[in-house]
């Protein structure tokens, strides 16, 4: 009969045995922790991708939805430069956005990203949305940057942005430059 110390003893009848040597057993287990921690370390990638990987939506959807109100939310649209305001002490930045295509194809059919950010802030029926934000007001905070957001839109119509990302408007200054100065 096997060392009972180096092994781990099963009851499978009343007079069968099967002995496991112990190595296995501890093997075992390393192998259904490994397991455990591959598993939680892919949920968390798949929750994580589900609430990164949302879209971001443009100012007439946003405002043509009325269910959206008090959801988060990822926005885009085109700065209005002059409607911009920035409170030092309480760090509140409010300014204007107004609707920019939000499909890649359209963007280029019109002429690319300066020629639409243009268009949109010179459209006087253009609709617009306040913006509050936070925070440090960032350099590039200009007229015709395109800014996205994440946040919500209040009941008062306001959206309340929790992040705001711009991007360089200076990029695009050599695709018209007759807008360079503006």
């Amino acid at each position: 009969m096997a060392n009972c110390a180096e092994h781990s003893v099963i009851q499978l009848a009343a007079n069968e045995q099967i002995f496991i040597p112990k190595p296995y057993i501890i093997m075992n287990k390393f192998i259904i922790g490994f397991f455990v921690i591959i598993s939680a370390v892919i949920g968390l990638i798949v929750v994580n991708t589900v609430n990164t990987g949302q879209y971001f939506q443009t100012v007439d959807e946003l405002l043509s939805n009325p269910n959206m109100q008090g959801r988060n939310v990822r926005l885009s649209g085109a700065v209005l430069g002059d409607t911009v305001t920035y409170n030092t002490d309480t760090l509140e930045l409010r300014f204007e956005v107004v609707h920019i295509p939000g499909d890649q194809k359209d963007i280029d059919a019109q002429g690319g990203l300066a020629t639409v950010l243009y268009k949109a802030t010179t459209n006087p029926n253009a609709q617009r949305l306040k913006v509050v934000y936070v925070g440090e007001k960032p350099d590039l905070l200009r007229n015709e940057a395109q800014a996205i957001m994440d946040g919500r839109i209040g009941t008062d119509g306001v959206f309340y942005a929790d992040t705001l990302l711009l991007k360089c408007p200076t990029r695009y200054e050599d695709q018209v430059p007759q807008q360079s100065g503006q």
